[in-house]
Formats: C-alpha cells, structure tokens, sequence
C-alpha cells in the first residue's frame, strides 16, 4: 500500500492506494461507510481484490480517469472477482479498451484488448458513493477522455495523468496534446479550491495550492 487518507467528518471518504505493475501505477480504492469504488485497476490487482474481501466489500463499480493499458490492465481480474461489476469511461474513449493502437498496449509491446466499459462519464456528471456527490471534471491533454473525480465535501480529487506531484502527465502516447493538457489543468484544475488534496496515477499525492505554486511545468 502506497498511501491512505481519511477526510474530516462521521462518514469520512477512506482512499487507500496500491503501487501495481512494471508502470508503477496507482491504483485506488475509494470507500465510505456505504459503497466502495476501484479506480484504476492496473496489472496484477490481488492485493486491492484480497483487501475488499478482508473488508467483506463488494465493489459498486470501476471508474476509469482514462483508457492507457497501466490503467485498465487489471480489468479481467477485477470483473472475474466481482462478477457483474460495471466500468465507466469518458465517452471520447470509449474505444479503447478494445483497440490496442489506442490504449498504448501495442506500443509497449504488449497488445491487449478489454471488453467495452458499461458506462459512459462526461464533464459536469454527478456521481454518488454513499452519502457522497462526486463531479466529472474532463481534463483532456494527457489523452482525449482523461478525467479527474472530484469530491468537494472531502477536499480531494483522483486526477489519473493530469497532473502529478511536481509533474504533469506525458502527451507522446496517442491521442495525446501538450497544449490542451496546460489548459486543462490551468482552467479546470486550478480552479479547485487549493486545499483540495490530490492522488495521482503515479507518485504521491499533493495539494492544489501545492502545484499551482511550485509545479515547474504550469503554475496558475
């Protein structure tokens, strides 16, 4: 497990982050007292599957901030534990869990294809977990249909490849724009409030106001 955290509160939102994969990537799983979600899933997912069961949960579904092979990897693992279990993707990627091409799998060298997500995110969407209000916040740039899932009664974000701790995310992969990722983030990012607490899909987690004054790629 890479990193915890439990917003203020009676109900607090719990996010526990689990380190998967050649990539490193940061899968999580976000619960409160009434519902669980997985984010994420990458390669070889055990540990958050056998974390879930420990805590005799059953996920209500996976959330994708986007469709690249280290976020999506674990996929067939995750749906054959919990069987039923619906993905949700940003609509400008819809494609791409089946196509190699576009999930990056192939240029890893490593091509994979996945059944279609169930569910379909956009900008603006509102989504429930528990007692929670969750927003869609479409952040093109790193790919076409990254999001971030903001809770603003928790004060935090999961922000995919965005943005990092000190970084921002790659733009050489397909679908990928260095410019459009500045302004996503300039305008949509930075316009959280800054104490909004942010997990990453790599490294550790952050603060907006953090980034918007030290982030050497884009500050506000």
């Amino acid at each position: 497990m890479h990193d915890s955290y439990a917003s203020e509160g009676p109900n607090p939102v719990i996010v526990e982050g689990f380190v998967l994969g050649p990539f490193q990537t940061n899968t999580y799983l976000i619960r409160t007292d009434r519902g669980c979600w997985i984010l994420d899933p990458s390669f070889e997912p055990d540990p958050v599957i056998d974390r879930l069961r420990s805590l005799g949960r059953t996920p209500q579904a996976i959330l994708l901030t986007h469709a690249h092979i280290d976020h999506i990897a674990g996929l067939p693992a995750v749906r054959g534990a919990f069987p039923g279990i619906r993905v949700h993707l940003h609509a400008a990627e819809q494609p791409w869990l089946e196509d190699p091409e576009r999930n990056g799998s192939r240029f890893f060298g490593i091509p994979c294809s996945y059944v279609p997500a169930e569910e379909t995110l956009g900008h603006g969407d509102q989504l429930a977990l528990g007692d929670t209000q969750w927003k869609v916040i479409h952040v093109p740039g790193h790919s076409p249909g990254s999001v971030v899932l903001w809770c603003p009664a928790a004060k935090l974000a999961i922000s995919g490849d965005a943005l990092f701790a000190g970084s921002i995310g790659r733009t050489d992969l397909p679908g990928g724009d260095a410019g459009q990722l500045l302004t996503s983030i300039r305008e949509r990012m930075y316009t959280l409030p800054p104490e909004t607490r942010i997990f990453p899909g790599h490294g550790p987690s952050t603060t907006i106001g953090r980034e918007m004054r030290t982030n050497p790629f884009v500050r506000a």
